[in-house]
């Protein structure tokens, strides 16, 4: 989005982390599901299950607790987005354009009563990007929704493939910007490594790992080379990259593999800062180190919403970050 001046006493505070389950999409995408279990509580996806969960009387599912829940933390406004266990961005084209369709469609049906509190975000069938384009269209146009979001990969490749350009491309022609969030794998897609099945570490690490992979797929891959214009947030600040930014740098530079647009010293540096970055980092450090790197008018406001992480304030600790000037700016809220 264009820069501009936005004033902090009156700017509102916009959470773009606040994921939302659908009741109208329980059962859209045929053997995955998804589905809700009351007793014990789960919510299961294809052969995923998700234990412990319990969606329905929660934030996740009611809108007035959601409401009341945000007004006790001191958030204005809430960009609603997908859960992450139901990208389904693996299964069959036909079935998850069907899905992505109905989970839009609810979407902005419960957005209607709450204008000046909710907005959302488009799922898409990322598996085929020409069908992710046209829905994001029409998700823009007709359904009023603010930009795009999804996983890391699918069943058309990684991020920097070819076939992803129309996507790219219409988020640029609709002044819209695309999020990217993990989602844990072998839900609809490869299994996950083994390893990570203990102490959460598929959230924890495998989460961090592929917000590295996807940030370094749109810089290394050229898709912003590509897309000059394209506003792209990647969750809870990157994932690792700020701590590996000289290692990732000195690779753009020297490795045989780079072509000679990224060689050049100090542009793994400026296409990383053309990326935004939400700030659910967990650490004041952190979020340091993550402004050092692309700048503070890169990070914007997000909270994982009533999720087990939920940031309901912000610490910013020593650093000055004008958080609802950077947000707004991203959406477009305010004058562009």
């Amino acid at each position: 989005m264009a820069a501009s001046s936005f004033d902090a006493t009156t700017t509102p505070l916009i959470d773009v982390h606040a994921h939302v389950v659908l009741e109208g999409t329980m059962g859209a995408a045929g053997t995955y599901g998804p589905t809700l279990v009351e007793q014990p509580p789960s919510f299961q996806v294809g052969e995923y299950v998700l234990d412990g969960v319990a969606y329905r009387g929660t934030p996740f599912m009611e809108v007035d607790l959601r409401l009341a829940a945000m007004a006790a933390a001191g958030i204005d406004h809430q960009v609603l987005s997908p859960n992450p266990l139901t990208y389904l961005h693996h299964i069959d084209a036909a079935e998850a354009i069907a899905f992505c369709r109905r989970h839009n469609d609810e979407l902005a049906e419960l957005l209607a009563d709450h204008p000046e509190r909710l907005s959302g975000f488009a799922a898409l069938p990322l598996q085929q990007p020409s069908a992710a384009a046209r829905e994001l269209s029409r998700a823009v146009a007709e359904l009023g929704l603010l930009g795009g979001y999804v996983g890391i990969d699918s069943a058309a490749g990684q991020l920097d493939d070819p076939a992803m350009d129309e996507l790219y491309a219409a988020c640029v022609e609709l002044e819209v910007p695309l999020f990217i969030h993990p989602a844990p794998d072998g839900i609809d897609g490869p299994p996950a490594d083994p390893r990570l099945a203990r102490w959460n570490l598929d959230l924890l690490l495998g989460f961090a790992a592929q917000e590295t992979l996807a940030v370094l797929t749109l810089i290394y891959g050229g898709v912003l080379h590509r897309h000059p214009d394209l506003d792209i947030c990647v969750s809870h600040g990157g994932g690792a990259v700020p701590y590996l930014f000289g290692r990732l740098d000195a690779a753009a530079q020297k490795r045989p593999w780079a072509p000679d647009w990224l060689a050049e010293p100090g542009v793994f540096g400026q296409l990383l800062s053309r990326l935004w970055f939400d700030c659910h980092v967990h650490d004041p450090a952190a979020l340091g180190l993550l402004a050092d790197r692309v700048g503070s008018d890169r990070i914007v406001f997000g909270t994982n919403f009533s999720g087990w992480d939920q940031g309901a304030a912000m610490d910013l600790g020593d650093l000055t970050v004008d958080i609802r000037a950077n947000t707004a700016r991203l959406l477009g809220f305010g004058n562009p």
